[in-house]
């Protein structure tokens, strides 16, 4: 999956989460915790680590909550 999609789909979470009452970082978390796989959470994390462009602050915001990657 390209990189581009990884962070359209992170951010497409996260918007929809953002209007949501309470926390939102943690929905956004789980919910990528729970669909996405393990390829797809490690990209997503190094984006972050990188400080990608384009990464939407509710998704560096739920980064630290997401389910780590199997090493």
């Amino acid at each position: 999956m390209s990189d581009d999609k990884i962070i359209r789909m992170a951010n497409q979470i996260a918007a929809f989460f953002a209007v949501q009452p309470g926390d939102r970082a943690g929905p956004v978390a789980a919910h990528i915790s729970e669909n996405w796989s393990a390829p797809m959470r490690a990209a997503l994390l190094a984006h972050v680590a990188a400080q990608s462009p384009g990464l939407d602050p509710l998704v560096i915001a739920a980064a630290p909550q997401i389910r780590p990657v199997p090493a």
